[in-house]
């Protein structure tokens, strides 16, 4: 016989649905729905949060070349596009793309003081280098940057992750660590235990990544327990598989665990194995459709920030 409470039980069954838009390691060669401008980037952040997601995931791009960029300027337009148009969690990226700095990456903090931003608790190879070995027509600066990566370590020394912490609590920003291997875990109750990070935590295990972890459900199931261990029952987690079908398998898993879900055109261009997604709206859909199927409901952006303790839309700096 259960014990617990009618609102324990609805708590359980929210889901926080992020939708990650156009990211930092894909090209535009790859799938038309990539969003590039900051007007194709709104209109999409504001079509998945009407279909579920309460978070959307911000990277931007040069509008002319597709090219991922830094830019603050492109990042205002994005920010305050999104704002004026619904009220979604905006998360911004602080992993940026390959080749950028940790200066280059981090500036999205001081300037723009986000409600959140994602925090990368580790280094790791990072390699997309098999889709440009792909018979696809690719400029020549896609290509060398896909390439590039052969050779490319995704870094975030302890030093790194220092300035980020600090930088994250000036902002006021909650961070979502990024975490790809279990080892990343240790990194961030290293943090805790020097008083660097405030808790309560949120975790996103991201599986999938060349380089990294698998998207199995085992390794879910291992990285979970390790965090458990390492913080008790205090955290929030989320998982984000990369590429497909890893996408909505991980999904699947932090759905059945208790966790939160990612999608989106960042970690998987397929809505399944015979259709190309048309847009991030259609993955934040298949999500949603799913968490239903395991009686679990998207929850809202006002529900999310009361869960993950954000300052709110009044409180950023764009």
């Amino acid at each position: 016989m259960s014990t617990r409470s009618e609102d324990e039980v609805q708590s359980d069954r929210k889901v926080v649905i992020s939708a990650a838009i156009t990211g930092g390691m894909t090209t535009p060669t790859q799938s038309d729905a990539i969003p590039v401008t900051p007007e194709h980037i709104v209109t999409s952040a504001v079509e998945a949060h009407s279909a579920g997601a309460a978070i959307v995931h911000i990277h931007v791009r040069d509008p002319h070349t597709g090219r991922p960029s830094g830019d603050p300027d492109v990042f205002r337009k994005v920010l305050t596009g999104i704002k004026e148009r619904c009220d979604a969690v905006v998360q911004t990226t602080t992993g940026g793309s390959a080749g950028m700095t940790i200066e280059e990456r981090a500036r999205v903090l001081p300037l723009f003081r986000p409600e959140s931003a994602t925090f990368n608790a580790g280094s790791i190879n990072f390699g997309v280098f098999p889709v440009g070995e792909r018979d696809l027509p690719f400029e020549p600066w896609e290509r060398e940057y896909l390439e590039g990566t052969r050779d490319y370590v995704f870094r975030n020394t302890f030093a790194d992750m220092e300035r980020l912490a600090v930088m994250m609590r000036e902002a006021g920003a909650k961070p979502e660590f990024e975490v790809y291997d279990v080892g990343h875990l240790y990194n961030i109750k290293h943090l805790l235990d020097r008083g660097l990070l405030d808790p309560p935590i949120h975790i996103q295990f991201v599986l999938g990544v060349l380089g990294a972890n698998a998207a199995r459900v085992e390794e879910v199931v291992h990285m979970l327990r390790t965090a458990r261990e390492l913080f008790g029952e205090t955290f929030t987690w989320s998982a984000a598989g990369v590429g497909y079908p890893a996408e909505f398998h991980m999904a699947a898993a932090a759905l059945m665990l208790g966790g939160h879900v990612r999608v989106g055109l960042e970690d998987n261009l397929r809505l399944s194995r015979t259709a190309r997604a048309r847009s991030n709206a259609e993955l934040v859909e298949k999500a949603a459709a799913l968490a239903s199927l395991l009686d679990r409901e998207p929850a809202t952006s006002a529900e999310t920030r009361e869960l993950f303790g954000l300052k709110g839309l009044d409180a950023v700096g764009y």
